[in-house]
């Protein structure tokens, strides 16, 4: 696994306008976005994933001082462990992880190289696995699925701090 911090660049999020200025008691404006990449081989624990995560929000609270609320930590963390797992499974080779904090959100972002688009089953109880982006869908106040002119992408967003009026980090 290789990771590297880039200080600027961002994913296309045409639901939310970079330039707008987002203002409140968790929001501190930053002057760019932060983003963490790691590029993975196949063969890394997932868990190494996890905790590169958990690493990165915890720096980004440290360091920037953006409060980031603990069931959100592990939200990314749970979004991380079923993205990277899926990537591992239906689409073995390189993939990249990609964490993305700007305008008071936190976007996960994973790629592979399978254009293959995941297909995500209606809920289903009695259905034993394939929950997982059923889940991360659910709650992501953002999720998308792109065709790259290699592979996929797949980003899932949330804000960094709890919604105090519905007590969910999830829209």
């Amino acid at each position: 696994m290789t990771w590297e911090w880039i200080g600027q660049g961002g994913l296309d999020r045409p639901d939310v306008d970079e330039t707008a200025e987002v203002t409140g008691p968790d929001t501190t404006p930053l002057p760019h976005p932060l983003s963490l990449s790691a590029a993975f081989e196949g063969s890394e624990p997932i868990a190494r994933a996890r905790l590169l995560a958990r690493s990165f929000l915890d720096e980004v609270q440290r360091v920037h001082g953006l409060r980031v609320s603990d069931r959100v930590l592990d939200l990314v963390e749970l979004f991380v462990s079923e993205l990277v797992t899926n990537t591992r499974k239906y689409a073995p080779g390189p993939s990249l992880l990609t964490l993305h904090v700007w305008n008071g959100c936190v976007d996960v972002t994973v790629w592979d190289s399978n254009p293959a688009l995941p297909t995500i089953l209606p809920p289903d109880p009695t259905r034993v696995g394939q929950h997982g982006l059923e889940i991360v869908k659910a709650s992501a106040r953002t999720f998308q699925v792109r065709r790259e002119p290699v592979g996929k992408r797949i980003t899932a967003s949330l804000p960094l701090t709890d919604d105090p009026a519905t007590n969910a980090a999830g829209g």
